[in-house]
């Protein structure tokens, strides 16, 4: 296989992360993620993964995703559709202020009014918050879109917002039409189908860079939320152990998988199921290998809060800790559930399993 002059081997990308600034960003993502960020502003969000993120290792150093989509196919994407961009986005956020109120739609009401691909399903993983962090889900009790807009109008909208208190390791999963804010204090990573579709209801009467108020979306935001009091709070994940690995399935969408491993012995393996895996480091180094099609590829020796992107004709990739814990995120985008969830209730019993899922319709 050859990519322009360049005789090619597949192998695990790292990916050069996007910095994002934002008003209500902090410096965490400094301190304490690893990322370079800029002195003079409030770094918000770490893009880890999305189609425009580069590479920083080996034959394909600064070709981004969308190239490698469109040069190695199937051997990336696997039965993803390569000629589209890379289904996920995945980010480490810092909200050192609230983020604004708002929703995402889904992906009919981003076909049909944006012509967009997609909508925006989403999930948080809470990595770290200061005591008393909340993040508002959903709401207190059933409204209606007139109730809705009455109160964007007169300024009570907060009186019928569902607040939530966090811990770290809390995990939160948003369909999309979920009204949400994540409040002040909080880090975490969030996992999301790749759009940009945000439609923002109220941002706490704040400025942007610019001195003005940021836009709000009151009509498309009314058209797709879901006045329904009906949140469940926290997802209750599904634990269990394979052969050198505890694994932690966090959330099992149609559009991602989200799952924590930790590694507890000098090696162990996660089959692919055919698909691109993204994975980030957490607390400690961790070496990813998998065989290449035509030759041994190299290594990719992740940093901690570092990630990476194996290819889809990987069958199983080798994890190799570099220190104790050893932990990492993995996310499956557009996962095959149901090898999952027989992989799963194999390792426990089906009424813990028949539970997790469950609490994805």
């Amino acid at each position: 296989m050859r990519v322009g002059h360049v005789s090619v081997r597949l192998y695990p990308y790292i990916l050069e992360p996007k910095e994002a600034p934002a008003i209500w960003g902090g410096d965490a993502l400094v301190k304490h993620y690893g990322k370079a960020g800029d002195p003079h502003q409030r770094l918000g969000e770490s893009w880890e993964c999305w189609d425009e993120n580069r590479v920083a290792n080996g034959a394909l150093t600064g070709k981004t995703l969308a190239d490698l989509r469109g040069e190695l196919h199937e051997a990336l994407t696997g039965a993803i559709d390569p000629a589209r961009r890379f289904p996920v986005l995945t980010k480490i956020i810092d909200a050192r202020e609230p983020l604004s109120v708002q929703v995402h739609p889904d992906d009919a009401y981003a076909q049909r009014v944006e012509g967009q691909p997609n909508g925006k399903t989403e999930c948080w993983y809470i990595l770290a918050c200061e005591p008393g962090a909340e993040l508002v889900l959903g709401w207190t009790r059933d409204v209606t879109r007139a109730e809705y807009e009455r109160r964007v109008a007169d300024g009570t909208l907060g009186d019928v917002l569902r607040r939530i208190a966090v811990h770290p390791h809390d995990v939160f999963y948003l369909p999309a039409g979920t009204l949400h804010a994540i409040g002040a204090g909080i880090q975490l990573f969030e996992t999301q189908q790749a759009s940009d579709l945000t439609y923002r209801i109220f941002d706490w009467n704040r400025v942007g860079a610019d001195g003005k108020p940021r836009e709000l979306h009151l009509q498309k935001a009314g058209d797709v939320l879901d006045f329904r009091a009906t949140f469940p709070g926290a997802v209750a994940p599904l634990e269990f152990r394979e052969e050198g690995l505890e694994r932690a399935l966090l959330v099992a969408d149609r559009n991602f998988l989200v799952e924590r491993v930790a590694i507890t012995r000098d090696e162990a393996y996660l089959v692919t199921d055919g698909l691109p895996l993204t994975i980030t480091a957490m607390e400690a180094h961790l070496r990813i290998d998998g065989p290449a099609v035509d030759a041994p590829g190299p290594s990719a020796v992740l940093e901690p809060w570092q990630s990476v992107v194996t290819p889809a004709s990987f069958e199983r990739i080798a994890l190799i800790p570099g220190g104790e814990p050893t932990r990492a995120l993995v996310v499956h985008p557009q996962p095959n559930l149901r090898k999952m969830r027989e992989r799963a209730t194999a390792a426990v019993d089906r009424a813990a399993a028949d539970a997790f899922f469950a609490q994805f319709p």
